[in-house]
């Protein structure tokens, strides 16, 4: 239990489990979805999968067939994106640039982030895939869309570079700004670095779009 309260996912699966089945403690199916609505919400695969059963069964929640789905989907694309990562590094499988594109792709289209940051990654390198900046962007901005500092970052460097998007400094500065607020530890030197050869227009615009910027995206993870 102090595990569990402590924040550690697969505790708090593990004691969502022994309420869903009466282990150790009084069957509840409320507590059962408490605490594996915890573990889920930081990314354990095994605890979305049974929420979204227990959403379907109506087992400690309303019946919901549409929120069930949603879990379900959580869990497939986690692991999608983890057999992507399996691949690219070589873990458990031969190392294999194209099948980690492939399973990335898989989740990066249910639009989980994590895969289409590595998505965007590859392509912008080519690993697995044509290198294609221009669909490097699009999978990275996803990410951004979403406020997550790791895709703003990429997305600034390539406004930065004039890669698959028009060279654009005064955007790029807005991304880092955003990045840094978010608790990127890249965007400051790169913000630092754009800066120096900008003017104060220049700046004070990219500081305006940070400041009215927001997320269009919702994050599913």
């Amino acid at each position: 239990m102090r595990e569990a309260e402590q924040g550690d996912a697969f505790a708090q699966a593990r004691l969502g489990w022994n309420y869903a089945k009466g282990r150790g403690v009084p069957q509840n199916d409320e507590k059962a979805v408490d605490w594996y609505r915890e573990a889920a919400d930081q990314g354990h695969p095994k605890s979305q999968y049974n929420l979204g059963v227990m959403h379907e069964k109506g087992e400690g929640v309303p019946q919901d067939f549409d929120e069930a789905v949603s879990w379900y989907r959580k869990a497939a694309a986690l692991a999608q994106y983890n057999l992507g990562v399996a691949y690219a590094k070589g873990r458990g499988v031969p190392k294999d640039d194209t099948e980690a594109a492939k399973w990335h792709c898989e989740s990066a289209n249910q639009g989980f982030a994590r895969g289409q940051y590595n998505l965007g990654r590859q392509y912008y390198k080519g690993e697995g895939v044509p290198q294609d900046h221009s669909e490097a962007v699009t999978w990275f901005r996803k990410v951004a869309d979403q406020g997550i500092h790791q895709g703003l970052t990429y997305l600034g460097v390539m406004y930065e570079r004039g890669e698959g998007v028009p060279q654009d400094d005064v955007e790029a500065l807005k991304c880092f700004l955003v990045a840094e607020a978010k608790g990127s530890s890249i965007a400051p030197g790169r913000r630092e670095l754009i800066a120096v050869r900008m003017s104060p227009a220049q700046i004070a615009e990219s500081e305006k779009r940070a400041r009215e910027w927001k997320p269009t995206l919702v994050a599913p993870e």
